[in-house]
């Protein structure tokens, strides 16, 4: 009969055996757990030995007097017995103990008043000695009662954890052949788990995270230096959730036919039906699935970058601390670096964001802006440069080619236009650089320009001063006051009025250039300004009018992004 052999290349690696083993003992009980049972009770237990050691998983319950049983044993038993066919000899007790953990028992309990009227001394050193979780009962119980009430537990346990496991695979399963994102199934992850979830790549960059909001600051701070060193630990001594660490990180790789592209990594937690480490071994797989449909493309990291500027852009952070914490985990330098809000707009290439950035030594993440005025194009950029790199006008135009994917003098390079706001180098500065990025990107272009387009708000001041004093509310009520009947008529009847004030505001004393950007003719230009003079009873050729409506739609722009 023939043979399928599997090919080497697109095998999938999967967890050292002694984390697979503690995946498999999850859903079963603890020592600690089967001494509190009811059965157990009757006997008056003495825990002799416990702490950690009562964490021990139990597998099958063993009765034997035998001195020899250890060789009967595969491990994860817990041993019920009178001691009757032990020997005497202390010596030879102390070698018991040793085969008996050897073999992998779980734990010991000893029923007194058959053979042991106490336990023997020899026998709680050398439980200690080895974290043997050890305990006596005082009064006789039936072992058949006994092993009863535990296998019932055991199997009980053993039932629903199928049944969860099940359900859990479904969910994700569903969860992958519906194409859900990266951060959504991280944050089903989250919630199945009541523990915080992180998605990483194998630089240890965080691409989706779901956590409490005042967590992030300390969960994510210093992230790549704490992420390797628990991979190191986990790679030096097995996973620390067989060493029964409560406080130790679940590592799961994320890959697929021989692929790996980085890890999800669940924090401590309430324990699962399941078994945590089943719940994010099936949510690994449903993110495996989706990065293959991906192909080439990095589209789970990038959405993650996209959904990280725009929970920033819209305050959807708890703390500064936690957003800091949050951008740098994601390989976002703040400290000691440059940093730039910028609007790019025009012929950007997919995937050409980043590499933009680390053409000039730096990282750049990518959002998009919220609707109001900014081009349907635009992409709104967090660049963070080395401190001291040169970002003039000529780094900033190869940097608009860049993202065009193309030579500065090519004709898509030509059709990018970059907005950029004062440097920073803090978050609090970095998104103000945004804010003023985004209020200039809302105002027109200057006409016939040629090649990439930049333009910085240092030489805005009147984009700087609406930016700085946007929630004053006594400028919203002037920017509201004077443009109201323009606002209303182009409500009224899906007019163009504000768009034509623009327009010429972009264009003072060229008139003809103003009617240009509105796509009007001269003639019909020159009606709608008269209707705009008409509607709101003021001199257009007053410079100091001029000046307040130009305030006014900055304003207004600003309060409908």
């Amino acid at each position: 009969m023939p043979y399928r052999r599997e090919a080497t290349d697109i095998r999938t690696d999967r967890p050292a055996s002694a984390a697979a083993s503690a995946a498999a003992d999850e859903g079963l009980p603890t020592v600690g757990e089967i001494l509190s049972l009811e059965a157990v009770a009757a006997g008056v237990p003495e825990v002799l030995v416990g702490g950690s050691a009562l964490d021990a998983r139990v597998r099958w319950l063993h009765v034997s007097d035998s001195a020899g049983v250890a060789r009967l044993l595969d491990g994860g038993e817990l041993l019920l017995s009178t001691g009757s066919g032990w020997p005497a000899e202390p010596a030879e007790l102390r070698a018991l103990l040793a085969g008996l953990v050897e073999a992998g028992i779980a734990g010991l309990v000893l029923e007194l008043g058959a053979h042991y009227r106490y336990v023997p001394a020899v026998v709680v050193d050398a439980a200690t000695e080895h974290g043997l979780a050890l305990a006596a009962l005082h009064r006789e119980v039936k072992f058949v009662a006994l092993t009863e009430a535990v296998h019932r537990r055991i199997i009980s346990e053993q039932t629903a954890a199928l049944h969860a496991r099940d359900e859990v695979r479904e969910r994700f399963t569903a969860l992958a052949l519906r194409g859900a994102p990266a951060d959504h199934i991280v944050q089903q992850l989250a919630r199945t788990l009541g523990a915080p979830v992180v998605l990483e790549n194998l630089a240890h960059e965080v691409v989706a995270a779901d956590l409490p909001p005042e967590a992030e600051e300390e969960l994510l701070g210093g992230w790549q230096l704490r992420s390797r060193d628990a991979h190191r630990r986990a790679s030096l001594g097995g996973a620390a959730v067989a060493a029964g660490r409560s406080d130790a990180w679940l590592i799961v790789p994320v890959e697929a036919r021989g692929i790996r592209w980085g890890h999800v990594i669940a924090m401590p937690g309430p324990a699962h039906p399941a078994g945590r480490t089943s719940v994010l071994e099936q949510g690994a797989i449903a993110l495996a699935l989706g990065r293959l449909a991906d192909g080439d493309d990095d589209t789970w990291a990038r959405i993650g970058r996209q959904r990280l500027v725009e929970h920033l852009l819209t305050g959807r952070f708890g703390t500064a601390g936690g957003a800091s914490a949050r951008l740098e985990s994601a390989g976002f330098a703040l400290a000691g670096a440059d940093l730039y809000g910028v609007v790019a707009s025009g012929r950007i290439g997919d995937g050409t964001v980043d590499e933009a950035a680390r053409r000039l030594g730096g990282r750049a993440l990518e959002g998009r802006p919220q609707a109001g005025g900014a081009p349907a194009s635009a992409r709104v950029l967090l660049l963070s440069l080395p401190a001291g790199t040169r970002f003039d006008d000529a780094a900033a135009r190869a940097f608009a080619a860049a993202l065009a994917g193309s030579d500065a003098g090519s004709a898509d390079a030509a059709g990018v236009a970059l907005a950029i706001g004062r440097p920073a180098h803090d978050l609090d500065g970095l998104l103000v650089s945004v804010q003023e990025a985004l209020d200039l990107a809302r105002t027109p272009l200057p006409p016939k320009a040629r090649g990439p387009i930049v333009r910085r708000s240092q030489d805005r001041p009147l984009v700087r001063l609406v930016t700085s004093l946007r929630d004053d509310h006594r400028l919203q009520e002037l920017g509201e006051h004077m443009l109201a009947p323009l606002i209303e008529h182009d409500l009224a009847r899906g007019g163009d009025l504000l768009d034509v004030l623009g327009a010429m505001l972009a264009h003072p004393g060229n008139r003809t250039a103003a009617a240009q950007a509105s796509h009007l003719s001269r003639s019909v230009f020159y009606q709608r300004l008269g209707l705009i003079g008409d509607l709101l009873d003021v001199d257009l050729d007053d410079g100091e009018t001029l000046t307040a409506l130009h305030l006014a739609l900055l304003v207004r722009r600003s309060a409908t992004r």
